[in-house]
């Protein structure tokens, strides 16, 4: 995103030093993420979009050879440089790949530790940093390509999943269920109330207890009585009260035990499978400490 942007190359090497101190990489099975297959893509979002970024991407690399700049803006906070089209396919390849290793058994679940991050990326639109939606591809690829009936998306990052929500609004076969703060980026907050969405908008400094029992009463239940053949997580952990970019008070302990009521509904509907997808987090000390959590539950560690 350029020099200074808080999407940044050292969001991932925290999180891989963090899991080499603690431990946790030693018991992983670390897979390099393939690119994902313009088709597969073009499950979730419009051709014209996919090629806009093609053509974004080939129009930046001449000038950059005339001598001109090296990033193209897409919004105010997001621009796009000549590695982002292949970073963002890879996104998408980890979540599509993943998908397939824990549908074949090699794998119980996944977590996909990614960049750009992707659910505010619309149809037909990039926006807030993310150009592929990482887990809408992957959801409608299970759907597609694997046959399963109902999936379920699970959106913790403290801002709203708005292009997600944009893809899979009316499509029964996904529910998604989400909390964040709300009024926050991107304005407007949740636009849609279509019947396949549970979005639980919380106000600025709300802690972990409250999110708990927000969850204990509207997720559950819904996830409970959809019954998802497979959970697809946007892991953002940008809620964590020592996050600069919400003003949420979550910490590694919430992570923890809202992963794990997450992977207790997969094994009872789902065996098991869940693809979890990072999305926000941009305190490097958080953001590491918060997917040690997470894995450690998906790990049973």
């Amino acid at each position: 995103m350029g020099e200074g942007h808080p999407e940044c190359p050292q969001r991932l090497t925290a999180i891989d030093d963090r899991l080499l101190m603690s431990g946790v990489s030693d018991i992983l099975d670390w897979r390099e993420a393939p690119q994902a297959s313009l088709t597969d893509i073009e499950l979730a979002h419009g051709r014209m979009h996919v090629a806009g970024l093609r053509g974004l991407t080939d129009g930046l690399r001449e000038e950059i050879e005339a001598g001109g700049p090296t990033h193209a803006q897409i919004d105010p906070d997001t621009s796009l440089n000549v590695y982002t089209w292949d970073a963002a396919l890879r996104a998408a390849g980890a979540a599509i790949a993943a998908t397939d290793a824990v549908m074949a058994g090699e794998l119980g679940n996944a977590f996909c530790s990614v960049r750009p991050p992707g659910h505010h990326a619309c149809r037909d639109k990039a926006m807030g940093f993310c150009f592929l939606n990482n887990v809408a591809i992957a959801a409608r690829y299970a759907l597609e390509r694997h046959g399963l009936k109902r999936v379920a998306i699970v959106d913790f990052d403290v801002h709203h999943g708005n292009g997600t929500e944009n893809i899979i609004a009316g499509d029964q076969r996904i529910l998604m269920v989400s909390f964040f703060q709300h009024p926050f980026y991107p304005e407007g907050g949740a636009r849609s109330h279509a019947s396949n969405l549970v979005n639980l908008p919380v106000p600025a400094y709300t802690k972990g207890p409250q999110i708990r029992e927000l969850i204990e009463t509207h997720w559950l239940p819904r996830l409970e009585a959809y019954k998802p053949e497979m959970v697809f997580i946007s892991a953002g952990f940008d809620a964590h009260r020592a996050d600069d970019m919400g003003q949420m008070g979550l910490v590694e302990a919430d992570y923890a035990w809202i992963t794990q009521r997450i992977k207790d509904v997969a094994q009872r509907y789902a065996q098991g499978r869940i693809v979890s997808c990072l999305e926000g987090g941009y305190n490097l000390e958080a953001l590491a400490l918060s997917v040690e959590a997470h894995i450690r539950v998906l790990a049973d560690l």
